[in-house]
């Protein structure tokens, strides 16, 4: 039976793709690359204009009603309520003794003022030496004398004020040497009081904003690479960033590798016996009414392979290695089959369930959403409740994103347009070799049922799913026979658009705080992405109110909106490899937020960021509960682990060695990447009063201020060092623990060693900071250029550690686009993260020789990186 979906909101008629970009704000066109296209190029061939039916009945939305609902968004709130709060700021900026930013005349009559208030200063300064500078009158009295014979007569009043010039240079060039002026640049950035800015910030962070920064980004569904993407892209997160005041707004593109599905090029059907002939319905209901026409994406894998097979019928569980060796040790034999596995489990990812089918023999695999991962089980379905609905079917990516990430045809170099450079499709280790489909529970009820008396029965509830009225059995070679086709368009040079923006630095405006959170969705992307992207927006709004007003913080922050994040972090990483050099040299930290909120637990990774993230956590209260995040985090004893794979800051940590974040707020399972993931679902079940968006617009906000504007950088090494050493006892534990025949004895002694010897240089290290601190307050906030430029020098030392990090020569065996000699995607886990990966890949497939020289190498490494910690 299909479930009633509920509407809130009209969906207004959608403009033709040529009338959703034909009205551009003032561009950003004068700011693009020489790889970047203007926007008038974009409208002439984006999407293959003329060419409707590229996709075979696969229709990107036209966007016909996507201009005039974000207008009428726009209009029914954004402009009075800006307006309403205008006054209020203006009287708050004027408290922080920030000048106006539009007012020329203000700027004037300001400058006059000090000016004159300077010269009155120094007019009444009583210097030690001016005894003995000769008077007025003596000057007067002497020089007439000394220019006798000279035939012209000087004008003395010209001649006094030159040489009052002169003083005043003189007297300034006096503060200057002595270090009173160090860093006045820096102090231009610092109008506003630390303290007033976080709470000024903290205060502008609205909830009603965020709502409909989401509702405008959720109108239509978005897949990379389609018009409703670049539609959001140019029409939403573009003039946000204009309208902020961002500077170098500029859309970037990358051609890569995409895939969609035809309309009619999707089957799975039991073809024999006869008696069992049957057909998946394969795609969702309508998320919403046909009337509103919100079009909605049909089901598919992103990066599956195209095929059309038959086998007979296997269920393997979870799709683990274990789960297809017990079907070994059962006798029963894959090869030739079509597996059928549930989602989640003991194989999280999608993408390692069907290479595990693929190198158990099988021809094809079908993944479906279990009721007891993710539905009825768990609680009330969709319209009534949180969870997945029968008919809700997980999208997504099959990509080998822990083998390789980005543009699976330019591993390890920038899909720039005019790249000539291409891998093949075929036996790529990006991709897989079988094809792949998702379904819904509804779907694979009848596919479970058919097995019944084939193979052996399943025992273990373990291993058995929550699918109603299924009597559980494994199936074999006996098995009803599957037809699996997957037929589809494959665009191996297809557009993506990442959109940048920046708020230059004063003190070191090459360096970078870079914040970031991609835009692209498999439907409509209520909590995934949307719910970030809608944070983000308002982060940025707010942020540019305070740069209009003046203000600059420290160091750069740029804001990235990335484009092909859901096939495999796509847009990131070509960004990354496009400035590799300047990322390993520049980028100080990069924060990312994917899925912000779908419920009220905290949660957050990347261990060097904790002082500076509980620092924050302590200003901002659970909007719920009378206590702060900090409070609550600090109960739960909760600890910052390192990050996996899954999002974005895959390519910064792991390829560039920048340091790193992923934070959001975490609930029960929601209808993961399906149409019913949507704002409907999130205004109901994931934040219905959007407090807790506003909640981590205020933390991201926080973070971004004390990342760029500190002057002393507040990354932790300490606590850093002391994650290091868990992760080499957790490999020593890990090898005594193998499952593996006895392996050889593994010298961890050298790793050891160099872990033990960071925690000592990170102490070392902090302890310069805090001296910096007593002296800078000893001096009563004055720094002087030597101090300063020591802790400049301190600050780059610390950015730099992460990459000193990196195995920029060699990288990780067989998968050598991994740098980084910590962290990286489990090879057979993509979102769990490896620690020492080079080490673990090894012991996981026996290769003790291997794993030897990885250890050594890794602690060659570390010991070099903890030692630049305390070189000049």
């Amino acid at each position: 039976m299909v479930d009633e979906k509920p509407n809130k909101y009209e969906f207004l008629p959608i403009p033709t793709y040529e009338e959703a970009t034909s009205s551009r704000p003032p561009s950003s066109n004068s700011h693009l690359g020489p790889e970047e296209v203007s926007h008038d190029a974009e409208r002439q061939g984006l999407l293959g204009r003329g060419q409707s039916g590229q996709h075979n009945g696969y229709q990107p939305p036209t966007v016909q009603s996507a201009r005039s609902s974000l207008d009428s968004l726009a209009s029914s709130g954004a402009i009075s309520h800006r307006s309403s709060v205008e006054a209020l700021q203006q009287r708050e900026i004027q408290q922080m003794e920030v000048e106006e930013p539009g007012d020329p005349n203000s700027r004037a009559q300001r400058f006059s003022k000090r000016l004159t208030s300077l010269t009155h200063s120094l007019s009444s300064i009583n210097l030690p030496f001016r005894q003995w500078l000769p008077s007025g009158q003596y000057m007067r009295a002497r020089i007439p004398s000394i220019l006798q014979g000279i035939r012209f007569q000087p004008n003395w009043i010209i001649v006094s004020r030159i040489f009052a010039v002169f003083l005043v240079l003189f007297i300034i060039w006096l503060f200057l040497v002595s270090g009173l002026f160090t860093g006045a640049s820096r102090r231009m950035g610092y109008r506003f009081d630390p303290d007033s800015l976080r709470t000024y910030v903290q205060a502008h962070i609205d909830a009603d904003n965020i709502r409909q920064n989401l509702q405008r980004t959720t109108q239509f569904d978005h897949i990379a690479g389609t018009k409703g993407d670049y539609f959001l892209a140019t029409e939403l997160v573009e003039k946000t960033f204009l309208q902020a005041g961002l500077e170098n707004v500029v859309l970037e593109r990358f051609d890569v590798y995409l895939n969609y599905p035809k309309q009619g090029g999707r089957r799975v059907a039991i073809i024999h016996p006869p008696e069992l002939a049957w057909e998946a319905k394969i795609e969702e209901e309508l998320a919403y009414p046909a009337e509103f026409e919100a079009q909605q994406t049909m089901v598919f894998h992103g990066h599956s392979k195209t095929g059309n097979v038959t086998g007979p019928l296997i269920y393997a569980n979870f799709g683990s290695r274990q789960d297809f060796q017990d079907l070994k040790d059962r006798g029963i034999d894959v090869k030739g089959s079509v597996i059928l596995v549930r989602y989640y489990g003991s194989q999280p990812d999608r993408s390692l369930k069907v290479k595990g089918a693929e190198l158990a023999g099988a021809v094809g695999c079908i993944i479906y959403s279990d009721p007891a991962e993710d539905g009825f089980i768990k609680g009330e379905p969709y319209p009534k409740g949180r969870f997945m609905p029968s008919d809700g079917v997980q999208r997504g990516s099959v990509a080998m994103s822990s083998w390789v990430v980005g543009d699976v045809l330019s591993p390890g170099f920038a899909s720039l347009p005019g790249e000539r450079r291409r891998e093949s499709k075929e036996n790529n280790p990006g991709l897989q070799n079988i094809p792949s489909i998702p379904l819904a529970w509804r779907d694979a009820q009848r596919l479970l049922q058919a097995l019944k008396g084939h193979g052996k029965k399943i025992e273990d509830n373990k291993a058995k799913g929550g699918v109603p009225e299924v009597e559980w059995w494994t199936g074999d070679s006996n098995s009803p026979t599957v037809h699996l086709m997957n037929d589809q368009i494959e665009k191996e040079r297809k557009g993506i658009y990442n959109v940048l923006g920046k708020i230059t630095g004063v003190e070191q405006p090459e360096k970078s705080i870079i914040v970031g959170n991609h835009r692209d969705a498999w439907c409509f992307g209520g909590a995934d992405p949307g719910s970030g992207t809608a944070i983000m927006l308002e982060v940025v709004r707010v942020l540019g109110d305070l740069r209009r007003a003046g203000w600059r913080p420290l160091r750069s922050i740029e804001f990235a909106s990335w484009d092909g994040e859901e096939y495999n972090m796509i847009g990131s990483t070509e960004h990354v490899e496009a400035r590799i050099t300047d990322l390993r040299r520049d980028a100080f930290a990069y924060l990312n937020v994917d899925v912000a909120v779908t419920g009220t637990e905290f949660d957050a990774g990347g261990p060097i960021f904790e002082q500076a993230l509980k620092r924050v956590l302590d200003r901002v209260p659970d909007p719920n509960r009378n206590r702060t995040l900090k409070e609550l985090w600090e109960a739960k004893k909760t600890t910052m682990d390192g990050l996996g794979s899954g999002s974005d800051f895959v390519a910064f940590l792991d390829l560039a060695g920048t340091s790193s974040l992923d934070m959001g707020f975490k609930g029960a399972s929601f209808p993961y990447h399906s149409c019913y993931d949507n704002f409907d679902w999130m205004a109901k079940f994931g934040d219905p009063g959007f407090q807790y968006h506003k909640a981590l617009g205020q933390i991201w906000a926080l973070l971004i201020l004390d990342m760029a504007d500190r002057p002393l950088l507040p990354l932790n090494l300490s606590v850093y060092a002391g994650e290091v050493t868990k992760y080499v006892n957790d490999l020593e534990t890990t090898n005594a623990q193998s499952k593996n025949p006895k392996p050889p004895q593994i010298d961890f002694r050298s790793l050891r060693d160099a872990a033990n010897q960071f925690v000592v240089n990170a102490r070392i290290f902090e302890d310069w900071g805090t001296a910096w601190s007593n002296a800078v307050y000893e001096s009563r906030g004055f720094e002087s250029t030597s101090l300063s430029n020591q802790r400049i020098h301190h600050n780059n030392k610390m950015a730099d550690f992460e990459t000193d990090l990196l195995d920029v020569d060699g990288g990780l065996p067989g998968r050598e686009q991994f740098k980084h000699i910590i962290y990286a995607p489990q090879l057979w886990n993509n979102y769990g993260a490896a620690y020492f990966p080079g080490v673990r890949d090894a012991m996981e497939e026996g290769e003790w020789e291997l794993a030897q020289k990885q250890v050594d190498k890794a602690a060659r490494i570390l010991d070099s990186a903890a030692k630049k910690l305390l070189s000049s």
